[in-house]
């Protein structure tokens, strides 16, 4: 960052501008400090204008590496050592475990989101298509997360722009008008608390599809780098950073989480719907430090969790 003088009249005019390059295109950033400052007070601003330079670049979401895999060797190493001890295994999981996996998992997601289905209404949904007498977009919204389920466990996709909208249309086909279409200009996203406090803002819409593409191609560049249990966190992570749709990007990330889960031969992962806020405390820590750990903490125990309710349901069978 650099201070810029302008001559105005007699007035000297002072900004603090800042640029960067991203591919072909050159970012610009600068604020005005004010005209005949002495040099006390056009520090005192420039420190502040820093700072809201900076803010700015953070709601750009400037990924410099896609994937953002801070880690040391060492930490990879535990990971790939905690993947050997995932107490399912997919090439064990029958159909019957999948359809368990699958009511599960759609039962959680929607859950999280405010669905109000319980896990024995969306079960005979699922199982004998009988609706209840609850909310059509809620009933929608559980045979497109099932169907999403069916669908990523045949595609040879790992992470692309194209499945992206897809999962969003099977999930919101019936339910919303926009399924499958990204943000429109306008379409800005900021999630605050009880207390007005901005918790999260999804990236700016016109950098909804660079970034995107960005993560795909550093997905493609590292996807035989580290392990995958890493690979989708992380992925899942960015992906709700960006945020690019105007509704049910939480769905679409933990679909889009599980599709890597499945490609790199790792059993399939459910959110409960019981841990929804140390899962948002992970994707916070994730998002405001880069700090993975939390993430793949629950992952584990979500691991657990499930193959003792996928082992209840056999013990039924």
């Amino acid at each position: 960052m650099h201070i810029e003088k302008r001559k105005q009249g007699m007035q000297i005019k002072y900004f603090l501008a800042h640029s960067y390059r991203e591919g072909q295109k050159v970012h610009k950033f600068r604020k005005y400090l004010g005209h005949n400052l002495k040099q006390d007070l056009l520090e005192e601003r420039r420190i502040i204008a820093e700072k809201l330079i900076l803010e700015e670049i953070h709601k750009y979401r400037i990924i410099k590496d896609p994937l953002q895999v801070e880690l040391s060797d060492k930490e990879i190493s535990s990971i790939r050592a905690l993947e050997a001890k995932i107490p399912l295994k997919i090439n064990h999981l029958s159909e019957k475990d999948w359809r368990k996996f699958s009511e599960i998992f759609t039962y959680n997601t929607n859950a999280i989101e405010g669905s109000r289905l319980s896990q024995d209404e969306v079960n005979d949904l699922l199982e004998n298509d009988r609706w209840p007498d609850k909310s059509k977009e809620d009933i929608a919204e559980a045979y497109g997360v099932d169907e999403a389920i069916s669908y990523i466990r045949n595609t040879k996709d790992y992470v692309s722009l194209d499945l992206i909208k897809k999962i969003h249309k099977i999930v919101f086909n019936n339910s919303k008008s926009f399924a499958g279409k990204l943000r429109k200009k306008g379409e800005e996203v900021v999630v605050m608390d009880s207390r007005k406090n901005i918790v999260h803002e999804g990236s700016p819409q016109a950098r909804i599809a660079h970034l995107l593409h960005e993560l795909e191609m550093g997905y493609k560049e590292n996807k035989n780098k580290y392990p995958g249990l890493i690979l989708g966190a992380v992925v899942h992570n960015q992906f709700e950073n960006i945020h690019p749709f105007r509704d049910g990007n939480g769905r679409v990330g933990r679909i889009l989480l599980n599709n890597i889960l499945i490609k790199h031969n790792l059993p399939p992962m459910n959110i409960d719907m019981k841990n929804r806020a140390e899962y948002y405390a992970s994707l916070q820590a994730y998002e405001k430090d880069h700090d993975l750990k939390p993430t793949i903490k629950l992952f584990m125990r979500e691991y657990d969790e499930l193959k003792k309710r996928i082992s209840s349901n056999k013990e039924k069978d």
